[in-house]
């Protein structure tokens, strides 16, 4: 299996070479002005920003390749946002990695395009009604109560829990994350050492992942087990008392 990094090369070379092809025509059927950029980021956060990072969006997704760089220098080389659209559209349709087919199609798909190719490689922060268009993730602290403690995923498919950091006594401890976004998370928990202490199951759309275990006075690290997205920020700190 190809590693993050050779993906990202892979897929850049391919974006590359896709905008060398296209250059001078222009993308007629795929004009921003007729794509929806609030929704395209709301989709793509929501869709795709737990594998791929894109700074404006708040994205820091590592399993697919960093938009950022995949497109930067080719924009510095002249090509317009249109061409980089159109080849972020028919990777959406036609991927050339590990990436699903049509993971958003019809106008969804010409609206994520339209946002990726207005905000790769572009440094500041949106604005306007793009600034609001996603709810950062907002973090808090828990304490368990009763042996239970609850460690939500982030609703809009970011990569981070509502919970930053916790706190429970020593004891028998059960942990719940629920998960109402579309992408698929876990909640695990491991010790200083590095020793895994249990992993719930991977759910999505309002399911619930749930780890059951026995702690003592220490700290420890709650985390999603899936590829990249703990690498993405999807961790947090559990003291135990």
């Amino acid at each position: 299996m190809q590693s993050p990094r050779r993906r990202a090369a892979l897929v850049a070379t391919v974006a590359v070479s896709a905008l060398a092809g296209l250059a001078g025509c222009g993308g007629d059927d795929i004009k921003g002005s007729r794509a929806d950029l609030v929704h395209g980021k709301q989709l793509f956060v929501e869709r795709c920003g737990a594998c791929h990072t894109l700074t404006r969006a708040g994205t820091r997704g590592t399993v697919g390749p960093d938009l950022d760089a995949a497109f930067a220098q080719s924009i510095e080389d002249g090509f317009g946002r249109d061409t980089v659209q159109g080849v972020v559209y028919e990777q959406i349709l036609y991927p050339n990695s590990e990436m699903p087919a049509k993971l958003v199609e019809g106008q969804s798909a010409h609206d994520v395009a339209a946002y990726v190719a207005n905000a790769a490689a572009k440094g500041g922060d949106d604005q306007g009604a793009l600034a609001t268009a996603v709810r950062r993730a907002e973090q808090r602290e828990a304490t368990a109560e009763n042996g239970r403690l609850e460690i939500d995923a982030d609703p809009t498919g970011q990569l981070a829990y509502v919970v930053s950091a916790a706190t429970a006594t020593a004891g028998a401890l059960q942990i719940d994350s629920r998960n109402a976004s579309t992408v698929p998370h876990d909640i695990a928990l491991e010790s200083s050492d590095g020793t895994e202490l249990g992993k719930g199951e991977t759910v999505s759309g309002g399911g619930v992942s749930t780890v059951n275990t026995d702690v003592r006075p220490g700290r420890y690290t709650f985390f999603c087990s899936l590829p990249g997205h703990r690498e993405g920020g999807m961790e947090g700190t559990l003291t135990v008392r």
